[in-house]
């Protein structure tokens, strides 16, 4: 991995400040006059320091085109952006109409599978899977139209009400499995819509 000098650094806090608020790529002039360099050259030269070590790229003849890279870029594979539909109970299962609150971005060899257009998030709410080791706040990624097979986690529709369980089937008739003790099995009166397939899980580290 490829240090900055204080100098690089500035420069590329800089050029993120900017990013992030939503302006323009800053030009050679515009860093020079930031900094108060008297040549745009000194600006030039931090970054072409800065391409090399790879934090920043540009296209050749084509302005405004520099963008802020990772000198780890080359080791990852592809981002893929999944939708987030709010929460799923993993508890009792509730009447709740799922609203998009956002992305969850995942590198496909991270979460071991390549995710598809029916692909979607969900976070979990209650502690009726702790057996699978699945926790309040999770994010679980699910996979819509995938035939269940017996013992995956699901996130299902049972009887107009959703929630997040083990799928099991008892002689020919599905049913729900919670993996808390304190939790009983749901079985369908009426209708059991498997919504999507448990694919991935992922945590965020409690403060």
């Amino acid at each position: 991995m490829f240090e900055l000098t204080s100098a690089q650094k500035r420069v590329l806090d800089f050029i993120q400040v900017e990013v992030y608020a939503g302006r323009p790529i800053p030009t050679l002039r515009e860093i020079a006059g930031h900094f108060g360099f008297r040549a745009h050259r000194a600006a030039a030269c931090h970054l072409e320091a800065l391409k090399r070590k790879g934090f920043v790229e540009s296209e050749p003849g084509k302005a405004r085109s520099l963008r802020v890279t990772s000198p780890l870029a080359k080791l990852r594979s592809r981002i893929m952006d999944i939708p987030l539909y709010g929460a799923i109970p993993a508890g009792p299962a509730q009447r709740k109409e799922q609203e998009a609150e956002g992305c969850v971005s995942v590198d496909i060899d991270t979460i071991g599978f390549k995710p598809t257009r029916n692909t979607f998030a969900l976070r979990v709410s209650g502690e009726s899977m702790i057996g699978r080791h699945i926790l309040d706040g999770d994010v679980v990624v699910l996979e819509h139209g995938q035939e269940p097979r017996h013992g995956d986690v699901v996130a299902a529709l049972i009887d107009g009400e959703s929630t997040l369980k083990t799928f099991l089937r008892k002689g020919n008739k599905p049913y729900l499995r919670a993996e808390n003790p304190k939790y009983p099995d749901l079985l369908p009166a009426e209708e059991l819509m498997i919504q999507g397939v448990c694919k991935a899980l992922i945590r965020r580290a409690k403060e």
